[in-house]
């Protein structure tokens, strides 16, 4: 484990997970300090001496402060003699846009992935949301650029349940994802329709299966506003299934997203702790751990 890093340096809106890798590591665990100023500036101070390798650890979402912070600190650990820096992100902020879908619009994945791939030697991240972008390598050109998937402790999860759910995909997207988690549980699987007419306005069409009586989860890689979820639970509840749940890698849960799965009959909420969030129910650092050690 020596190799991977000799600190893991993490942030106090992180500060658990970071602390769970360190120890899963076997490394020493320190924080960089944030203090940010009226006018909304942060001053950003590492913990010295820097040590050849630093690991840092910090989930990317509401990013731009973050972004900003983290870019400060790996410049200032270079600057302190760091010789190798990775970055560990479970959730991997601007990946959804890949491409200009209108006349001068950024394109934030290639932005953002260019400028870490002026700052780290290592990136690793957990179901990061690509569509057009084969490998995670292309959006963030990294020598060593790692997409883990969070199937496998998502399925221990579900596999443990005494009522052999159905997962259910929301959309087409959804269907690689669902049937790996599916193959691990040992559970029937299936994919739902989605027509989207605007951020919070979908369709959801149910694939032709028995639901009537069933429990079904619904399982996806992340949740934002809760509409899609929500539309497929209220589909499920009028097709007659028992109980409806949710499991997803990243909790964004934005807004009054968690009101709307409630009030559409979505019972248990379960997410991985690439977000820090109220339903985080299976923690990612086993994963992170095992495949830093392969680096």
């Amino acid at each position: 484990m020596g190799a991977v890093a000799d600190v893991v340096l993490g942030f106090a809106d992180y500060r658990a997970p970071a602390q769970r890798l360190a120890i899963a590591l076997g490394v020493a665990y320190a924080e960089v300090d944030v203090h940010r100023f009226p006018d909304g500036e942060s001053r950003v101070r590492l913990p010295t001496p820097v040590p050849p390798r630093v690991l840092f650890c910090r989930s990317l979402d509401r990013p731009n402060d973050k972004l900003v912070e983290l870019l400060f600190a790996a410049a200032t650990a270079r600057e302190l003699g760091a010789e190798a820096l990775a970055l560990v992100a479970p959730y991997l902020c601007y990946m959804r846009q890949d491409k200009a879908f209108h006349p001068g619009e950024a394109v934030s994945q290639r932005i953002i992935g260019r400028e870490l791939a002026r700052c780290f030697d290592t990136v690793v991240t957990v179901d990061p949301h690509l569509h057009r972008t084969p490998v995670l390598a292309d959006a963030v050109p990294v020598p060593r650029a790692l997409a883990l998937s969070a199937a496998e402790p998502l399925a221990a999860r579900l596999a443990a349940r005494e009522d052999a759910p159905l997962l259910l995909g929301p959309d087409e997207e959804s269907a690689q994802w669902v049937e790996a988690i599916a193959d691990r549980a040992g559970l029937d699987h299936a994919v739902a329709a989605k027509t989207r007419s605007g951020d919070r306005a979908v369709v959801i069409e149910l694939p032709a299966v028995p639901l009537a009586g069933r429990s079904v989860v619904l399982v996806d890689d992340v949740a934002s506003t809760g509409r899609t979820l929500a539309e497929a639970c209220r589909a499920l509840r009028a097709a007659g299934a028992a109980r409806v749940d949710v499991a997803v890698t990243h909790a964004l849960f934005a807004g009054d997203a968690l009101a709307v799965l409630a009030e559409a009959g979505v019972g248990e909420v379960l997410s991985t702790d690439s977000i820090l969030h109220e339903s985080n129910a299976v923690e990612l650092a086993p994963l992170l751990a095992a495949a830093l050690a392969e680096v």
